[in-house]
């Protein structure tokens, strides 16, 4: 069966324009409509991923990015005034997986500065994909070759998917197949191929980014 795999930058849970609330119903609801085995977001409040599992009967793993201290005060701030805070309320990047079973969890820092850039993974028990990573780059084309080189060691010769918000809209690694995108959101492949063409789905006001499905098998 083709995994597929949802990449979204949920802009740390805000709206475009500004909806002056939190949105955490209105995300849940959208990534709860939408047919994925595994989703890789990116920019997500720490709070959230696992309340997202708890409500959307998967798994998760996360690892925290920027801004994170005094995080209990930030999260105040972000739920009464998400933009006023923006993404001063602290961040993490999310792995989310339904119809499969996380065995092994890895994460790699690929930046410190100006802020902490990571690719993060996992490694799943049935899927045509032995590891599955999530990556949110600056616009260093080279962070992004850094984490394709850190899945490649994490899968070994096991089939693998990178994906993630990449920031650079024309980006090729050599050894992986790119497997679609738009704009800096992309998806890439090694040992496995696309079926179909990537999908744009609709998400009305949130976020600036619009989510990107693909299926790999």
């Amino acid at each position: 069966m083709p995994l597929a795999v949802l990449i979204w930058n949920l802009k740390h849970g805000r709206a475009v324009p500004s909806a002056g609330r939190d949105l955490f119903e209105e995300f849940a609801t959208e990534l709860g409509g939408w047919d994925w085995d595994v989703a890789l977001l990116q920019e997500v409040p720490p709070w959230w991923p696992a309340a997202l599992g708890s409500r959307l009967g998967c798994q998760y793993r996360l690892v925290l990015t920027s801004r994170n201290s005094l995080l209990p005060l930030r999260r105040a701030i972000a739920v009464r005034w998400p933009d006023l805070i923006k993404s001063n309320g602290g961040g993490s990047n999310a792995i989310l997986v339904r119809r499969d079973t996380i065995v092994e969890h890895r994460t790699r820092r690929l930046g410190l500065l100006p802020e902490r850039r990571w690719v993060h993974g996992v490694r799943l028990r049935d899927g045509p994909a032995a590891w599955v990573c999530n990556v949110h780059t600056g616009s260093d084309a080279d962070q992004g070759r850094l984490a394709a080189a850190t899945a490649e060691r994490w899968a070994g010769d096991a089939p693998a998917v990178l994906g993630g918000d990449f920031n650079v809209h024309d980006l090729r690694i050599d050894g992986w197949r790119w497997a679609g995108g738009r704009t800096g959101d992309h998806a890439f492949v090694r040992g496995l191929e696309p079926v179909g063409d990537a999908r744009v789905l609709p998400r009305g006001r949130l976020s600036d980014h619009a989510p990107v499905a693909v299926e790999v098998g």
